[in-house]
């Protein structure tokens, strides 16, 4: 499957994305395509809305700029809790390239979500893992950095 980005404007970006029912080859098909888009664009995560799909999966990986690759993918993620404690950092975003945003984020958050079989998983993530999947979590609810940061 051929996925192009999607940029401002796109009414996908702004659409809340529906939950993923069907675990099967499309899934995979689509998470590794996903990973593809992702990692040519360069980024370090890229949400399913981002490539005109409405569904509640994203990926991230954010160690392959400078380390091995730890690709990770999210289906049908919850927040179910964050720090307390919050801190500012700059972020860019595949969908708004050129431009980067001074964000608030929490320091941590504890994520439940889908593997592609559909077996859950719970983890506490922190730092820039942390920061990437709040941002990637904010498109499947419409949410841009434009919405929630500062452009710098």
């Amino acid at each position: 499957m051929a996925l192009d980005l999607r940029f401002d404007g796109d009414p996908v970006l702004r659409a809340m994305a529906v939950p993923i029912t069907v675990f099967d080859s499309g899934l995979a098909g689509l998470v590794k395509d996903m990973f593809a888009v992702m990692y040519a664009a360069p980024g370090r995560g890229l949400a399913a809305p981002q490539v005109g799909v409405s569904q509640r999966v994203f990926v991230i990986d954010t160690t392959w700029k400078e380390a091995a690759p730890t690709p990770q993918a999210f289906i049908n993620p919850q927040i179910v809790a964050q720090s307390g404690d919050h801190a500012a950092g700059t972020e860019a975003c595949l969908s708004i390239p050129g431009r980067a945003f001074s964000v608030v984020r929490p320091t941590w958050i504890d994520l439940e979500w889908q593997d592609l079989d559909g077996m859950a998983h719970q983890g506490r993530f922190d730092g820039v893992e942390a920061i990437c999947i709040c941002h990637e979590f904010d498109h499947l609810n419409g949410v841009l950095i434009t919405d929630v940061g500062t452009e710098q």
